[in-house]
This record gives C-alpha cells, structure tokens and sequence, in this order.
C-alpha cells in the first residue's frame, strides 16, 4: 500500500486514497501511508463506512474541514508513534534459539487418513449454515455486539432483529434458488521444518521436494520462558525422525455472486446487493470452519470432539488454519505457494489478482496446523537481517520484501 501511495504521487494523482481491509490499521495508514501520498489518505474501517467517508471528501462544504481533521489526527498519531521510537529487537539468530521447544520424541503427531489433493466440486449449502458466525454479519452494517445477544441490546437490538430476518429470507432464497456455489480443496503433505522454512514432500516416501514454505519469526524480545514463535515451530524438523505433516486449504461461496448482485443492481435493490456479498462473506468462512472440522476428524486427532457451534466459533479445539496476509503469516506472496500447491485455479475457480487477492472475494485460503501446541500469534515488526534472510530463502530481492512487508518493518527502507 505504501508503493501504491508512492506511484500515485510519482503519476501525478490527486484523487483522496482510501485505505481498508483486514489488514490495515488507521495507525498504519498515518504513520507508513499518509506520508506517501499529499493529496489526503483516510483510512476506512469497513466497507460499510465508505459512503460517509466519500461524502464529505466529494462535499465542497465539508472536505476541507474534514481532510484537515483527518491530517492532524494522523499528525499526532505519528507523533507518538515517533516519541515511542523503534522497538528493540532481537538478532534473528537469537531469535531463533529461543524457538518453541518440543520434545519431539513424546509429542502426539497424527497421520492424516490420506496425502494429496482433494476437490470439493460443489458442497451443500445447507451444510454450512449451522458454522456461521453472524457477529461479523452485523459488524458490517455497524451494529456492534455478539449475536445472539445483540438482540436484547437496547439501541440496537431491533434493528439487528430486522437485519437478521431479512438475510434469513435472502439466504433461504439463495440456498433453495442455489443462486450461489460453494467450492473447494484442501489436502495434506508430508512436511519437515528446517530452520523457518517447511518442506513439503511429493509423497510419503519424502525422497522428492514438492515445495517449500516460508515463514518468519517473532523478534521482539520476549519474557522469560515465552519463545519467540514462527510458523515452522509448529512441524517436526527432519532430524527429529518423526513424520509430520502439513494441511493447506482454498474455499469459497461466492460463485455467482457476481450475476446475483447484478440482478440487484439492475433493479437498484442496494440494500440486497450489499446483504447477498455480507452473506456470501459468512458462508465462505463457514465453509472454513467445517472443512477445517472435516479436516481434523480425517487428520484422527478431531474423531472425539463433542463441540457446540459456539465452541467451533470460538475455536476451542486442536490445530489452527493461519492465512497468508495475517498476523502469524504477513507475507501475502505465500499465497502464490499455497495455490500452486493445490491447483486451486483449476480445481476451485479462485484465482488470485497480482496483488494476491482473492477472486470471487467471499474466499477463504490457509495452511492447517495439527501440532498440540499451536496457536495464532502476531508476528509483530522484523529487523533487516531477518528481511535479507528472508529474501534470500525466497529467492526475491531485499526491496520486494520490503514493500509486501512494509506494515511489518521495524526500519525504514531505501526509496
């Protein structure tokens, strides 16, 4: 985001720039993107306040007062930001000898029931349902609270009730019509860390490397006794004799959603067009977190579970299925890995844009991790010698790094 900025002030542009995702953070656009770009940068926190934001930056009467809001806002952020300086960071070196420590020797690794890819051709709906989470549902229409609960809020409590009937309604139309298709695959790999990288075989006989995945520590310097983490602490390494393995996973729920929306829009029915993508949004997670419960019971760690839909939601279970983009994976060019691994293109018809999005946008992808001890964490800033080790184990330069990791940076790069 921070190269867009810089392109669109060496173009010339001056439309405002608007920042959003799950990813970004208004912090983030003030201190590493505003500066980039003159013209105004707002960051945005959902979609859903988009309208407003673009309202008042088109508004004659409202913009100036409103960009220089948003520039003195974004002023004292950086400000502190500067004030609390960089972080102290461990040599990654040092880093790593502080790695999670497994006693391979005694830990529980599972054998999945098979190796290689498996394609979901069209999962059922209505098998979803049961595994969505509408708290986000709500978020989107800025309605906060958890659901169920949401309901008996005082302010806001009638209109999420009427929110909720009306998807209800879209959604029975949307299964029984099957204006939406789901699709799928996932598979699993025999793997081996070494150092922070995983090795993924062609076969059970590990004589041929399939792939390699990358992943990066944690730096700062912990308390004692928590380790600095990475990914590939997670897999058994080579030396250790055990036989580990990898699971990777793409999902969506949102083909057809493009013809669904427009009909929508034909009829300029906003108010379906923006609940039919919240909806397809929730069913794609909600293929996630099925499949993932699919995955666990054919990995046999996950045959005893007896856990309630909340439980599934609040994931109280084994394993976690961490995505290339977030916090414990920051690098979305894995994605690329990920995807030729499992022939996602072709076998689920998610492509990915060369800014590593998902298409259809109602898409889930990750790597799935069966370790007892595993667990989602942030990576957090990265000092240039884990940037130049990085680069160098993907065989990318130092610069291309620095600009997909740029929220991670813990210096500033050479323009």
């Amino acid at each position: 985001m921070v190269h867009v900025a810089k392109e669109m002030t060496r173009e010339g542009f001056t439309v405002p720039l608007l920042i959003g995702g799950a990813t970004t953070s208004k912090a983030h656009t003030a201190v590493k993107i505003a500066p980039s770009y003159t013209p105004s940068v707002v960051h945005v926190l959902d979609a859903s306040r988009a309208v407003g934001v673009v309202g008042s930056l088109i508004s004659p009467a409202q913009k100036p007062a409103f960009v220089q809001q948003i520039r003195d806002d974004y002023e004292r952020m950086r400000q502190a930001h500067k004030d609390k300086g960089a972080k102290v960071l461990l040599p990654i070196a040092q880093a790593r000898a502080n790695r999670l420590k497994t006693d391979w020797a005694k830990v529980d690794i599972p054998t999945p029931s098979f190796l290689g890819v498996r394609t979901i051709n069209e999962q059922p709906l209505t098998d979803l349902v049961p595994y969505i989470d509408w708290s986000p549902f709500f978020h989107t229409w800025e309605l906060r609270g958890r659901y169920p609960s949401i309901f008996d809020d005082a302010t806001v409590g009638v209109k999420a009730k009427e929110l909720y009937d009306d998807a209800r309604r879209l959604l029975d139309e949307i299964i029984h019509k099957k204006f939406l298709t789901a699709k799928g695959v996932y598979g699993f790999f025999a793997a081996a860390s070494a150092d922070d990288d995983i090795v993924l075989y062609r076969d059970a006989s590990r004589k041929e490397i399939l792939t390699t995945i990358h992943t990066l520590r944690q730096q700062s310097e912990k308390p004692q006794g928590q380790p600095n983490l990475a990914l590939a602490d997670f897999i058994a390494p080579g030396e250790s004799g055990r036989s580990d393995h990898l699971g990777a996973f793409a999902v969506t729920a949102g083909i057809g959603l493009d013809e669904l929306c427009r009909r929508f829009d034909r009829d300029h029915d906003d108010y379906n067009s923006i609940m039919a993508k919240a909806l397809a949004d929730r069913l794609a997670e909600a293929f996630a977190e099925y499949l993932h419960k699919q995955v666990r019971e054919a990995w046999g760690y996950g045959k005893s579970e007896a856990l309630s839909s909340e439980d599934l939601i609040r994931e109280k279970y084994r394993g976690i299925r961490p995505a290339p983009g977030y916090p414990a994976c920051p690098d979305h060019t894995e994605k690329r890995l990920l995807f030729d691994l499992l022939h996602v293109e072709q076998q689920a018809g998610i492509t990915l844009t060369e800014s590593f999005a998902m298409l259809p946008a109602a898409a889930v992808s990750g790597f799935y991790f069966a370790h007892p001890e595993a667990k989602y964490f942030a990576v957090g800033k990265i000092g240039k010698d884990q940037v130049e080790d990085y680069a160098g184990r993907k065989s990318m330069s130092v610069a291309a790094i620095e600009r997909w990791l740029s929220p991670n940076l813990n210096y500033e790069p050479a323009n």
